[in-house]
């Protein structure tokens, strides 16, 4: 990109910004940057180099890619898609509960093994092991789907409780591939098996997947909307009679209030949330993992790393994660614990430390690292602070696909 170009640029999203009545600081919230990058961007000083993030700020702006882009020598994204999107995305779009209903003939149905299969998928998305992890979905999906309907309607509600947890899990992975809109069917039909089972906690379960998903789409209200709603309908468990699986749900829904709150640049709502979902935790009294949630004290620390990182508070962030240990969490909230370190880093322009802590991430979770929108998004700015990359720099971007 020519430097001219470079701050034509700037001034046109300077514009467009302020024709829309935003800050920099509230327009860094919503394309998820910090105050300064945005500053830098519309002086010319600092390259967008990649489609994906003139495309985060056209939606933003409310105006045609077209016009940001119109004269623009950008690289797209061109980084290989993720091996497992598609066919998990063929899992969900195949017709298996109508294919079921119409089978005359049925399997005899082993709950018990079917109950093994989903917790192993669900260790394999805490671990962020996604190649494996759609593989087994590419058949459990089908097989439960067959057995909810092979079996008398009274014997139903066990596999429809296996079904919810399969499709939570399914949800889980896509969000964390990008894969918005495919997550979003899963959460929906992970809320709709728990209904048939006539469980609310696994329906609130399932809204949490959707708040994920809603996240990583940068639907904030509708994260607000979903988590709120769900929290007043379990008050009167959670706040008032004090059960441990549904505060534990209850607090995990508070954290992405926070997040939520933290990413529309409110600093208030999203610290007085961090702080509510701290109080419950300490209630709870121990780490616990109902419905996959890993709620708990060490899980709201680790929001609160990521709500200072997400309001542009790197010092907040970096001080906060020194007395964090994750070890006890599972290898996906260690993995993505550390890349918000590393963004924290990012913020500050220590790119060898930001560097150093996304490997960290990526020796615990390479998977998560090679396919999270947010490492691809760091490691473009850290590309464009550090030019010509360093060999770290350079290995890493590499493994990733952002070269």
């Amino acid at each position: 990109m020519s430097e001219d170009y470079q701050r034509a640029l700037g001034r046109k999203i300077a514009k467009y910004r302020k024709r829309r009545g935003l800050s920099q600081r509230e327009f860094a919230g919503r394309v998820g940057r910090s105050e300064a990058w945005v500053s830098q961007v519309e002086r010319g000083v600092r390259k967008i180099d990649r489609m994906s993030v003139l495309e985060i700020i056209a939606d933003v702006l409310e105006v045609p890619l077209s016009d940001l882009a119109a004269e623009a020598p950008i690289v797209a994204s061109t980084a290989e898609e993720t091996p497992g999107n598609s066919r998990l995305r063929l899992v969900l779009s195949g017709a298996h509960a109508l294919s079921a209903m119409l089978r005359a003939d049925h399997e005899p149905v082993d709950v018990a093994e079917l109950g093994r299969r989903v917790e192993r998928a669900w260790t394999l998305t805490h671990e962020s092991r996604y190649l494996e992890l759609t593989e087994e979905l590419e058949s459990l999906i089908p097989t439960l789907e067959a057995a909810a309907r092979a079996v008398p309607n009274g014997d139903r509600v066990e596999l429809f409780r296996l079904l919810n947890a399969t499709y939570q899990a399914c949800s889980s992975a896509l969000t964390k591939m990008g894969e918005f809109e495919a997550a979003w069917i899963a959460a929906d039909r992970a809320i709709t098996a728990a209904e048939r089972a006539g469980d609310p906690l696994l329906m609130a379960a399932g809204e949490f997947r959707l708040c994920l998903t809603f996240q990583g789409a940068r639907h904030f209200d509708q994260v607000e909307a979903t988590a709120g709603t769900a929290c007043e309908a379990l008050s009167p468990l959670a706040e008032g009679g004090g059960d441990p699986e549904a505060m534990s749900i209850f607090g995990a829904l508070t954290l992405q209030r926070a997040v939520a709150a933290a990413r529309r640049n409110d600093a208030t709502a999203a610290y007085r949330n961090i702080a509510h979902a701290r109080s419950v935790a300490e209630r709870i009294g121990t780490e616990r993992n109902d419905y996959n949630t890993e709620f708990g004290l060490t899980n709201v620390a680790l929001h609160e790393v990521a709500v200072a990182v997400e309001l542009g508070d790197a010092g907040v962030a970096l001080r906060a994660a020194e007395g964090v240990d994750a070890s006890g969490l599972s290898a996906e909230r260690q993995g993505r614990f550390l890349i918000d370190v590393a963004r924290a880093h990012l913020q500050r322009r220590n790119v060898d430390q930001a560097v150093s802590t996304l490997e960290r991430a990526e020796e615990v979770t390479p998977e998560q690292v090679h396919t999270h929108p947010l490492v691809r998004q760091a490691i473009g700015d850290l590309l464009t602070i550090q030019d010509p990359p360093g060999p770290a720099l350079h290995a890493l971007a590499r493994r990733v696909g952002a070269l």
